[in-house]
């Protein structure tokens, strides 16, 4: 395989959400030095993304009564607010113009995993989610402290029910495991003492709006990983984020979702060492710029998300005009991930959890569906007679295996049918 292809495919798969038609032809002329810094450096506005409103998500109030007059208009106008809220966020990603930021903003809402599912009311997750954002690229220490006082957080984690009284452990647990130093890296008793630790804190459901009572939080010095003292949330997440695990974890965090999720992550991975500081963008500098990003075997399956947003950009689609926002949601719920509703707080699954006879057949009618609504301008515009070799620069995908170049070359005559396979080819799904 042609080195320069693979590593420019893997540069726009994986940090942005694929190529718009021309984009992956123009990388491979620029060459992959330009190619990388191109990705790499964020603009100050990106024109795609900003071109998306914001949807207009407001605090809701308490529920009403299970009978009562307000309770119908009230249970529609939820589902409507997290309706928009899912689309505003797909559209920015199809939008987009770089797409680092919204790629890098999806990958830490798989990380500090919170699901609308238990909140219920989309302005907690949507402020969340701009957050995420604002410090996608920054620094982790900064992003820690944020996430402790991110009101939706705190509900899906029972933070609101935590007391003096009676201190729960879920948010210290999964502070420690899933966020900030990972699986094996603390005690039981640990746990117990940021339990005490995160005590305090209560939260508005309906706004997310967070609130700290001194009276609720127990002040008094604890034991957490061999160092005693009067914590709060704030210090107890600097103390985390200080510790050399968090180097660790964060580092094998980004090699999973963007260098490999089967093989394991070497002790030479550079980003490491470039997260020294908690620099968010130095360790993704550092990533895409590694040698791994060149070893063939280091593949990753697209998850469906990423598939969608990467069939939009090719086909010229914009999720938020397809026919129904509801057919469109059930077609992601079918492959099994939807924006804002991971299935638990360890976040979405990866490679082969993708791949199933069963998502099989979903993802090729989802991409018939997506099909019928494209001019297929791009591809129609490619020569019949270099179809085949072209259309991979149309997706790029670094190079059609002999089996898949066969395939195509019998729907030559039926761009709808060629689109169908290529879009649901191993080459396609899987990120070379």
């Amino acid at each position: 395989m042609n080195a320069q292809r693979l590593e420019t495919s893997r540069l726009l798969q994986r940090f942005g959400f694929g190529p718009r038609p021309g984009e992956y032809a123009q990388a491979i002329k620029d060459g992959l030095d330009a190619t990388r810094a191109k990705v790499l450096t964020v603009p100050a506005v990106d024109a795609g993304a900003a071109k998306v409103a914001e949807p207009e998500i407001t605090d809701l109030g308490n529920r009403p009564a299970a009978n009562s007059k307000e309770i119908v208009p009230f249970a529609i106008a939820q589902r409507y607010q997290v309706q928009q809220m899912v689309m505003w966020s797909l559209d920015r990603m199809a939008a987009s113009d770089h797409g680092l930021t919204e790629r890098m903003t999806w990958f830490w809402h798989g990380h500090w995993a919170t699901s609308v599912q238990k909140l219920n009311y989309a302005l907690p997750m949507f402020n969340q989610y701009k957050t995420l954002r604002a410090n996608c690229l920054g620094n982790f220490k900064t992003m820690s402290r944020a996430m402790i006082n991110d009101g939706a957080l705190q509900f899906w984690l029972d933070g609101q029910d935590s007391t003096l009284v009676a201190p729960n452990e879920n948010l210290g647990r999964e502070l420690m495991e899933l966020f900030v130093l990972g699986v094996d890296r603390y005690t039981e008793d640990d746990v117990k003492a940021a339990a005490r630790a995160l005590t305090g804190y209560q939260v508005k459901r309906s706004s997310g709006a967070v609130t700290f009572s001194a009276k609720r939080h127990d002040a008094k010095p604890v034991t957490i990983l061999g160092t005693t003292q009067s914590f709060t949330g704030e210090t107890l997440s600097d103390f985390l984020v200080a510790r050399e695990d968090n180097a660790t974890f964060i580092a094998e965090r980004l090699w999973y979702r963007f260098i490999s999720s089967t093989e394991a992550m070497p002790t030479t991975f550079s980003a490491k060492n470039a997260f020294a500081g908690r620099d968010i963008s130095a360790a993704v500098k550092a990533m895409a710029s590694d040698a791994a990003m060149s070893d063939e075997k280091n593949d990753l399956v697209k998850a469906p998300v990423e598939w969608f947003i990467a069939a939009c950009r090719a086909l010229e689609l914009t999720p938020s005009q397809l026919k129904t926002p509801a057919q469109l949601l059930n077609y992601l719920d079918k492959l099994g991930q939807v924006p804002f509703n991971p299935p638990n707080v360890g976040g979405w699954p990866a490679a082969e959890a993708w791949l199933s006879s069963a998502t099989a057949q979903y993802r090729i009618a989802f991409a018939a569906w997506l099909i019928k609504q494209s001019t297929l301008r791009a591809l129609i515009e490619i020569p019949v007679g270099s179809r085949v070799v072209k259309s991979a620069d149309w997706l790029g995908v670094a190079e059609w295996s002999p089996r898949t170049q066969s395939t195509l070359r019998a729907s030559l005559a039926d761009p709808a049918q060629f689109a169908l396979l290529a879009l649901c080819s191993p080459e396609f799904i899987v990120s070379a």
